[in-house]
This record gives structure tokens, sequence and C-alpha cells, in this order.
């Protein structure tokens, strides 16, 4: 897996939101009108697009993303993906990295909320990203601003051609009403709903990584902050999928040997009104959750019997002394 990069001029939504078209959170792309060129898969790959000197396969060229062949006849091309959750999106990335001569001239969006099973012929589609001009070899960000919950896409290329990325940013639904008061939920799970507000450092990796699931596949897939050379440490604030207390905290420093954090804290606060901005602040003084505990290299971390009471939580500050690079964190608790 490739490091993931921080583009500078991609809006907050990309930072804040969960993918809902990630594989690795069961993403799929169904179904495409064409794909000869390269695999309607391959779009939703969650590691940035590659450019390959030289590389053919059968077909042609290798490209990394989904790519019809030339059109040589009416219409349009389109790809149908399913989203890893039902949520609420909140922007694209509609990324052409790599494609120069081979980019659709335009795009657009449309989207179904299919309570089972796949979309069919009666399914009801809504256009949520009218027609826009694409250009070669970048990033197309729009920001979305939804109410409704969907579970399907339909992306529609004008008239063929190969995109390399689609990011689908966005807040999962989930039910809560019938969720259990006293079984333990990972209340960071990104999959639930959490995401990270702000961090003051992603150098080498994007702090919502410690959110996915599973443990991280290598080095690039974690949240990685610079060598500090000045004092103080760096941090990550996230917000909890659902109020809550947590009972048990787990920091995994899979991977990370010669660059994990020598010790890490936690603080939490049930923050009511203000903003994601204004939390930066105010984090720096809520309660200590957890005290400073060291850390060691590529091992999972469990802390439950030196956890402070405080209550129900909504939000946490993650801090890291100095500074390093962390592939998970779970934060385990009960509803409130």
């Amino acid at each position: 897996m490739a490091l993931p990069t921080l583009d500078p001029n991609a809006p907050d939504f990309t930072r804040r939101y969960v993918n809902l078209a990630d594989p690795r959170l069961g993403a799929l792309a169904l179904e495409a009108s064409d794909d000869f060129f390269a695999p309607k898969e391959r779009m939703l790959n969650p590691e940035p697009a590659v450019f390959v000197p030289g590389k053919y396969d059968d077909n042609g060229k290798w490209m990394d993303g989904w790519e019809s062949r030339r059109k040589r006849t009416a219409g349009y091309d389109w790809c149908v993906v399913k989203l890893a959750r039902a949520g609420i999106i909140k922007g694209f990335d509609i990324d052409t990295s790599h494609f120069t001569g081979n980019y659709p001239p335009a795009a657009s969006i449309d989207a179904a909320s299919v309570a089972d099973g796949e979309p069919d012929a009666s399914t009801h589609w809504t256009e949520i990203v009218p027609s826009m001009a694409l250009t070669g070899n970048s990033h197309h960000y729009v920001e979305a601003n939804l109410s409704a919950a969907y579970t399907h896409l339909r992306v529609n290329i004008y008239p063929d051609g190969g995109i390399a990325r689609l990011r689908v940013y966005g807040q999962p639904q989930v039910d809560w009403s019938a969720a259990s008061r006293t079984d333990l939920i990972d209340l960071a799970a990104m999959e639930n709903g959490a995401y990270v507000v702000a961090a003051n450092n992603q150098h080498f990796g994007l702090a919502s990584a410690l959110l996915m699931p599973g443990r991280g596949v290598n080095m690039g897939d974690g949240w990685e902050t610079r060598r500090r050379r000045e004092p103080g440490n760096d941090w990550a604030i996230i917000a909890l999928a659902q109020p809550g207390v947590i009972r048990k905290i787990e920091v995994d420093t899979a991977h990370f040997k010669g660059n994990y954090p020598d010790r890490c804290s936690f603080q939490a606060a049930c923050v009511r009104g203000g903003t994601d901005s204004s939390l930066v602040t105010q984090a720096m003084f809520w309660p200590v959750l957890l005290d400073e505990q060291k850390l060691q290299m590529d091992q999972q971390h469990f802390f439950e019997n030196d956890l402070v009471a405080l209550g129900p939580v909504t939000h946490v500050r993650f801090n890291i002394y100095p500074d390093g690079g962390v592939s998970r964190v779970r934060l385990w608790g009960t509803l409130a």
C-alpha cells in the first residue's frame, strides 16, 4: 500500500469523514457499461493511483483506475457502486490522476437508496452531482449538501474514458435505537460514524487511519507525524460515533518500530455547542481520561484499569509524546 498523501488544497470533508466507497469497509463496484481497458473495481482502491511506464496488458496500456474503450456509438458510460454503509454524503473526489489524453470531458453522479438487494430497472435514481467538466490528471472536489442517506451511486462519464479513483466522503447511518446499552461498542470506529476533528500534524500518514477497521497492513496504514524538533507533543481530536462511557482503550503501534511514540495519553469531554474548529482550543483543557502510558514498538496496548471515570463523553483528544506513528485507536464503551 502506498503512503496516502495530504493534498493541501483538499477541502475539510476529505479529512473529516469516512470514504463510503472504500472496499476495506465493504464497498463494491457492482456493474459498468464498459471497463475494457481497466476494471471498475480498481477505481475504488484505497491507495493513491500510480502510473507505471511501459506496463501493458492484453487490452493496451495498464492504467490504475476504471477505463472504458473509445465509444463509437451514441450514449455514455457508467458504473454502479455499492457504498460500504448507507450514509449522508458530504462530498466527492473524482480523481483523474495519470489520465491525460483519455479522461472523460464530463461526469455526473446519481444516487439511490435500496433497502434490500441491488438496484434494478425499477430503482429510482436522484441526480446529486449535475454534469460537470473534468480535466486530466486532477482531483475534482465536489461538496454535497444532502440530507437523505443513500446506499448506491451511479457514476456517469461523458462519453467515455478513465477515472483513477472515486472517493465518497460521508457519515454512515447507524440505527442506534436497537443497540445494547451494556455491550461494549467501539465508539471510535469510522464505520460507526466517528471521525477525526483535527490533528496538529499528518506529514507521513492521515490521522483518519486510526479509526479504520482491522490492523494496519504496513507502516503507511496509520497516523504518523514528522519528527518534532521543538518542545511539546502531537495530538489528534476524535469525535465519537455516539456519546458514551469509555471502558477500555486500545492503542496499536503495528509496524511502527523506530518511529513509534514514547508515550501516549487521552483527554475527553462531553461537548455541547460550538464548532469543530473551536474544539482545538477547548481540548487542551479537557480532563484526563488516561494519564501518560509507556508504549512499545509494533504492539497492541490495552488500557482498562487506569481509566478515569468521567461519565459520558462525546470527544477525545489523543496525545502522543513527543511524535511518531500509531496504526489504530479503539475506544470501547457503553452508549450513554
